[in-house]
């Protein structure tokens, strides 16, 4: 797949012309430079052979997150099939401009196109006939706000980048989102997985900000990994750049099948883990907690450490019977294959529907084992029917004659039976209630 890259110093509009040029949201947008750190990858909407990449603001630090952001767009620069070049139409040509069209003629040999961005208002415009000292040839005048102008840049891409078939996007990939708090370990193990250092890793919080998606095949299976900004309680949030990253982190666990929510096992489990498993369990998806640095954990706490934390899940959701919790480490690879190897066996699980012939079976041998209490009414329930009617999370609808009023304690009994026995302890399941028609109305 041809590869064309946005790149510019920071806060010029690239990530807008991501989002306009891709037809998504996926690159976070704002005021402020320096907000895009990791590469954001994706589709140019118009041309499906072409994979667009957003890359950092280009800087000259030499050292920190900024010096890793830039080096990872110098890396995407350099295995372009074409670039684009964005530069500010309202400050005009600035030296860090010229440092950088230096360093992009070095880099690649793959065809520039130059693109005067926020041009929408000509009256705050430069003098645009200075950016042809960039060496790129003329300047395009485009507003990615605006989404004008790109009529230029569809035509360069045509002239330069030959029409392929696009690749198929890979059927039935899983998407797993790795979800925590910040600093627990996620790019690290998103990292493990690429087996390369695709994602910034530092040891300090608030490292990544978008949600970074990648298509990756790992263990046998096609996935797409989504590598989360961390989440903390919104008492400690006092950046609105954090608070889109945070949006951006819960809209992950809607668009994918399974989350790994990635814990310090070395650290107490707290009430911002757990609020995030709430959302993961309501929204049905399939949730594996994954206890990082594993290995840091003294030998003789691992056991009753383990217990606890299993304790404290079955205790704080009754949805799930069994919750899957595993113990990793991400930085040495230590229990991250059995991880996903678990991961695709529940997700093959969810995807499946169970004869109803064998749910009726089983709701009516858990009603004979142990009969439903009366109604307020002093009425008995009555079970007609029931049947699978959905997935994530596995839904069984049982129609009843009779009582109407049925205690929750009754139906976490029924949810455990059938867990336990269509080997569904791992997922989230809900039971509605229907009531059946009278014949006789």
């Amino acid at each position: 797949m041809a590869k064309i890259t946005i790149a510019g110093r920071p806060n010029t509009g690239k990530s807008t012309l991501f989002n306009a040029l891709s037809g998504t949201r996926d690159a976070l947008v704002h005021d402020r430079p320096g907000v895009t750190r990791d590469t954001i990858r994706g589709t140019l909407s118009a041309r499906p052979d072409c994979e667009l990449c957003d890359t950092a603001g280009l800087e000259r630090e030499k050292n920190g997150i900024a010096a890793d952001s830039t080096n990872m767009a110098i890396d995407a620069i350099a295995a372009s099939n074409a670039v684009l070049f964005v530069v500010d139409g309202r400050t005009g040509l600035l030296p860090e401009d010229m440092d950088w069209a230096r360093m992009v003629r070095r880099k690649t040999r793959a065809p520039v196109l130059l693109l005067v961005n926020k041009s929408e208002s000509g009256r705050r415009l430069g003098d645009v006939h200075e950016f042809y000292k960039l060496g790129f040839g003329e300047p395009v005048l485009i507003s990615a706000e605006h989404k004008t102008g790109f009529d230029a840049i569809y035509e360069f891409i045509d002239k330069n980048v030959p029409v392929t078939t696009p690749v198929a996007e890979a059927e039935h990939r899983i998407k797993i989102a790795v979800l925590g708090q910040p600093n627990v370990g996620k790019s690290t193990l998103v990292n493990r997985v690429l087996g390369e250092n695709r994602q910034i890793v530092k040891d300090e919080p608030g490292v990544t900000r978008d949600t970074v998606k990648i298509p990756v095949k790992f263990y046998g299976r096609d996935i797409l990994l989504m590598d989360t900004a961390g989440l903390r309680r919104k008492s400690n949030v006092r950046d609105d750049v954090e608070t889109l990253s945070a949006l951006k982190s819960l809209d992950a666990i809607d668009r994918a099948d399974a989350v790994i929510l990635v814990v310090d096992a070395t650290r107490d489990i707290e009430n911002q883990a757990l609020g995030i498993a709430a959302r993961v369990y309501d929204a049905g998806k399939i949730l594996c907690v994954a206890l990082n640095k594993w290995d840091l954990v003294e030998p003789e706490m691992r056991d009753e450490k383990l217990l606890k934390l299993k304790h404290h899940f079955t205790n704080s959701f009754h949805q799930i019977i069994k919750p899957m919790i595993l113990a990793i480490s991400a930085e040495r690879g230590t229990g991250v294959q059995n991880m996903f190897k678990r991961i695709y066996e529940q997700c093959d699980i969810s995807n499946a529907t169970a004869p109803t012939s064998l749910i009726n079976k089983i709701i009516g041998e858990l009603v004979a084992s142990r009969q439903p209490p009366m109604s307020r009414l002093k009425r008995p329930m009555k079970i007609k029917f029931a049947s699978q009617t959905g997935h994530h999370p596995m839904r069984i609808t049982i129609n009843v004659g009779g009582a109407s009023d049925i205690p929750e304690s009754y139906t976490r009994y029924l949810r455990r039976g059938l867990a336990n026995a269509l080997k569904w302890e791992h997922l989230p399941i809900t039971i509605e209630y229907k009531k059946a028609d009278n014949p006789f109305d």
